[in-house]
């Protein structure tokens, strides 16, 4: 069967795009079930009556298994400028066993939901059945390898197996719906259901209308009301039986090996095309690029972020407000960790995906990039009745530019024009003027003096014409507008532009204003009065800021100082606007009296600017007060130093490690009748094995970590090889021993997903005993993209062996993978937490476990030849409060080894390590998983593939940022203590 990766699709059918032309005109509202708090209309949704932008940034609760972390992403996105939030659910981590769910723990939804009405942000729950995501079998449970039949269509065995989870995790979103008082207003069943496929392999032009029919109806026999919408993997027309038809796009592309170079032309019939499927809903992404996922061997997250950084947010973004997009889902916008071996085998640990918020939570330059654009987007409420009217392409000194005009339909007023580089891979700075359409007439901008307009390479601008800042009217703006706020009847506007560019405002007015330039530099300002307007040029600089009269206040800054804005959302009941300048980043605002009270992050001494009501006669930043000075435009300043104590990070290379071997199965005296016994002689696999029992690890229950295979025979007499096929996804390894010889291993590479191999035998006696071990790493479930495909049962295991010399008699096959398979033993950390590894599956990595009979060795010293072992130590950390500092385990790499490594903190497996094929070599460990006061333990397990064996080069806690702030205290995610495990084996 041919296997098409979702990209290649994406490309085949952007290749064969049909373009439609035709933008249906009426407006009428719709409503959904019973429930008329969210509606829309063909513009946009509305929230309690009030029309919105729906501007949501992708994160994964199952992807960050620290409650308490969840209101920090939340309000580092909320700061955007972001209204909304959306999740997927991993189907596979709540139903690990069939028929019984676990919400409980990290895997409780409630506590996010919570955290999002907190940060104040909708949420878009998409809940699957299918989710893909880079994720373990894309959702879907590994049980469902024994199910019959295809996936993701109407089967009737599907459908037994999905209506249970959907029931369950339907009840949840119903309880927490707006209609509920809670935060969520969308929700999305199923994803991407675009592209579809015949029981015989072949690929099927049609949809399973009757699977989307029940997945409908299941939304609604669970309670839930709010608006249903679809994520269409390309403008196809595919689940239109929606409320609201949505798609995807990743117009960037994934080459993280050729940032920028790669970028394609970017798309401008996303506007028409989506009228042409769904004329009366909003042009809604439900997936719109905010990175890239990045596979084993792959350029690594850094180089990802070059290609997906702030230059691609200028452009892309921007290209995508072109086409009236009116809910924007950006993913990712905060990635997370696939810990537990919660990656499907296209990916690693990490899940940083090169997101605005990095694994670390941290905020990369993109992130303010993406801000200033929310920010603008956010006071522009034109922009949601805006449709484009007119695309023009025309050259210049430069590259091609292309300029698409939005006209507001319903105000009949406002233009937005979006300027960009038509090739934004090409390097070249365009200079040009432009004609723009304005109330005083359609006018050629710049009009004062010589100046051209100017766009950098890789970069795009909106302009704005007859635009209303609260009383004033700007006849047009090429200088980009940020924020606008009327405080105490002074309208205040933020404006930027890159450093030494020149732009334009011009306002509205019929009586002569003073110009005062009361910072900056007044020749780097230049104006023109006339008797209806008033135009203003500048120079762009830091920072300049000019009054008009006493009731208008520019302030023009360059790029890197816009960044410095912050609009909180005050709740007050007087509705109090306030813009603050300064801090990485600013959680809260809220009055209390007459003392603004702040609360955010600062990562140095910060100079904050507030621009508030006179009410504000006091500020305070985390608690602590700021003295202020009055400036010469009325604001008010105050430095604040920060502090960011030092800590004492343990030195994990001289720390006191203990070790035992943690492969005995090699040993000819070890026992393994408790394990299962692999003894199906069928398989709902549509891939038969060639075997004369099933091995097929999933058939018996294990579907991740390392799995452990014992083959027993007895010898014909001259047997001299063994050969098998065996697989285990992509980047896997094995090795294989004969009773206690080691024979060899497969040392992996990074796309091989099966291996065909040959060992040696030494010379079998006649009726001598033999056990065939081996030792395979489980890389993942697969993904199982089309509709009606299988991909997800893909086997891990052997399909067939042999022996070459004589052909011994097979006693029986014995299998083993994390203890307990599906009925898992460690209830807090799920299913997917744990491998086959023996001291796995006797809990030694869990905290608490006396290891003072085991011997002293550093990993760092390893192991002599081919096998396993096992390291554990234990360390203190004691962070202060009211600071966050995000830690790491780095591994040195600068010679490459066969040889693999978990790791696990406090229990919890964080991350899978190979030395060999990388690129992974940091592994941030969140707070709440590592115990930043009090005693961590840390435990490896190290697996050589070679003769030479292998040991760690370096091994080092990193603190990988130091900000004062902190979203408060944390409280450490379950981490039971070692207790015997009565059926451990």
């Amino acid at each position: 069967m041919v296997s098409f990766s979702k990209i290649a699709l994406f490309a085949a059918v952007a290749q064969a795009a049909v373009i439609p032309q035709e933008s249906p005109t009426g407006l009428k509202v719709k409503r959904s079930g019973d429930q008329d708090i969210v509606t829309w209309d063909k513009y946009s949704f509305f929230v309690n009556g009030e029309r919105v932008l729906i501007y949501s940034g992708e994160v994964h609760p199952f992807r960050n298994p620290v409650q308490d972390l969840h209101l920090d992403v939340l309000q580092k996105i909320k700061a955007l400028g972001f209204n909304a939030v959306s999740i997927y659910v991993h189907w596979g981590v709540v139903e690990y066993e069939r028929g019984k769910f676990n919400w409980d723990g990290v895997f409780n939804l409630q506590p996010f939901f919570d955290a999002a009405k907190a940060a104040g942000l909708w949420v878009i729950a998409r809940p699957g059945p299918y989710i893909n995501a880079e994720s373990a079998g894309g959702g879907l449970p590994g049980w469902g390898a024994r199910v019959e039949g295809q996936w993701r269509n109407s089967n009737a065995n599907y459908t037994a197996a999905w209506q249970p989870y959907i029931n369950s995790v339907g009840k949840i979103i119903a309880k927490n719906q707006i209609t509920n008082g809670g935060p969520i207003i969308i929700a999305q069943p199923e994803n991407e259901y675009s592209g579809f496929m015949n029981p015989d392999g072949t690929l099927n032009p049609q949809e399973d209308l009757e699977y989307e029919r029940l997945l409908l109806e299941a939304f609604d026999e669970a309670g839930i009301v709010v608006p249903t919408v679809s994520n269409d993997a390309w403008i196809g027309g595919h689940f239109t039986s929606v409320d609201v038809y949505g798609y995807d796009n990743y117009p960037a592309g994934f080459d993280c090996a050729n940032p920028i170079s790669s970028w394609p032309d970017p798309p401008d019939y996303f506007y028409a095309a989506h009228r042409d499927v769904a004329p009366n809903t909003p042009n809604s992404i439900l997936e719109y690029q905010g990175g890239a996922f990045d596979p084993w061997g792959g350029a690594g997250f850094e180089q990802c972020y070059k290609l997906i950084g702030p230059e691609m947010v200028r452009v892309y973004y921007k290209n995508a407000y072109a086409s009236a997009t009116h809910l924007l889902n950006i993913y990712m916008i905060f990635g997370g960790t696939n810990w537990g071996h919660l990656t499907n085998p296209g990916g690693y640990s990490s899940y940083d995906y090169a997101a605005a918020i990095a694994e670390d939570r941290t905020l990369r330059e993109k992130y303010y990039e993406i801000k200033l654009q929310a920010n603008f987007l956010m006071v522009s409420p034109a922009y949601l009745t805006s449709v484009p009217v007119n695309v023009q392409k025309f050259p210049t000194s430069g590259p091609n530019i292309t300029i698409t005009e939005l006209w507001d339909e319903v105000g009949e007023k406002q233009r937005f024009y979006i300027i960009r580089q038509s090739k934004p891979s090409e390097n070249t700075n365009s200079a040009f003027k432009v004609d723009i359409e304005t109330s005083a007439g359609q006018l050629t901008v710049p009009q004062l003096g010589n100046a051209a307009f100017s766009l950098p390479a890789h970069d795009s601008k909106i302009l704005v014409t007859d635009y209303p800042a609260g009383p004033v009217d700007i006849l047009y703006s090429t200088l980009e507008i940020l924020t606008w706020k009327v405080i105490d009847g002074k309208t205040v506007l933020l404006l930027y532009a890159n450093t030494g560019e020149s732009g334009e405002i011009s306002v509205l007015t019929n009586t002569a204003r003073k110009v005062d330039v009361r910072r900056g530099k007044s020749n780097t300002v230049t104006f023109k009065q006339t008797s209806s307007s008033l135009t203003l040029q500048f120079v762009v600089g830091h920072e300049t800021v000019v009054a008009l009269d006493d009731d208008i206040l520019l302030y023009v800054v360059d790029r890197v100082n816009a960044y410095n804005f912050w609009v909180p959302d005050v709740n007050l009941k007087d509705d109090l606007p306030v813009i603050i300048k300064g801090g990485y980043l600013l959680r809260t605002a809220k009055f209390s009296g007459n003392t603004l009270a702040l609360t955010g992050d600062t990562n140095g001494t910060t100079v904050f600017e507030v621009i508030a009501p006179k009410k504000a006669q006091a500020y305070t930043w985390n608690g602590k007060r700021i003295d202020t000075d009055l400036t010469r435009h009325g604001t008010q300043e105050g430095r604040y130093r920060t502090t960011t104590p030092r800590v004492d990070i343990p030195d994990l290379a001289r720390l006191k490690w203990k070790y035992i071997n943690t492969l005995p199965e090699v040993s000819n005296s070890y026992d393994d009748s408790n394990w299962v016994t692999a003894d199906h002689t069928s398989t709902t696999n549509k891939i038969k094995p060639l075997t004369p029992v099933v091995l097929y690890a999933s058939d018996y229950g294990f579907h991740s970590g390392n799995i452990l295979w014992r083959g027993h025979f007895t010898a014909a007499g001259g047997e001299s090889e063994f050969n098998l096929s065996i697989q285990g996804g992509n980047a896997f390894a094995y090795s294989v021993w004969d009773n206690d010889k080691y024979l060899g291993s497969f040392t992996g590479a990074p796309a091989p997903s099966a291996h065909n191999g040959t060992y040696t035998l030494s010379s079998w006696a006649k009726d001598s005993n033999h056990v065939i071990t081996i030792l395979q790493d489980h890389m993942g479930l697969e993904q199982n993209w089309f509709g009606g495909e299988e991909n997800f049962k893909s086997f891990r295991g052997l399909s067939d062996y042999s022996f070459g010399g004589a052909n011994p008699t097979l006693k029986h096959w014995k299998l083993t993978g994390n203890l307990g398979g599906e009925k898992f033993v460690d209830w807090a950390r799920g299913g997917y937490n744990e491998g086959g590894l023996f001291a796995i599956r006797k809990g030694y990595h869990l905290p608490g476990f006396d290891d003072s009979k085991w011997a002293s060795k550093s990993p760092l010293k390893g192991i002599s030849g081919p096998g396993a072992e096992f390291y554990r130590t234990t360390f203190n950390l004691n962070i202060p409060d009211g600071v966050d500092y995000p830690i790491s385990i780095d591994f040195g790499n600068k010679v490459k080894e066969s040889y693999r490594v978990e790791i696990y903190v406090n229990g919890w497996q964080f991350g899978k390590y190979i030395d060999d094929i990388g690129p992974q070599t940091s592994f941030p460990i969140p707070q709440g998983i590592l115990n930043y006061k009090g005693e961590n333990t840390l435990a490896l397990s190290l697996w050589s593939l070679e003769d030479g064996g292998a040991a760690l080069e370096s091994i080092d806690l990193v603190v990988r940022n130091k900000v004062e702030g902190g979203v408060g205290a944390v409280k450490n995610s379950p981490a039971p203590n070692y207790t015997v495990r009565p059926s451990s084996y």
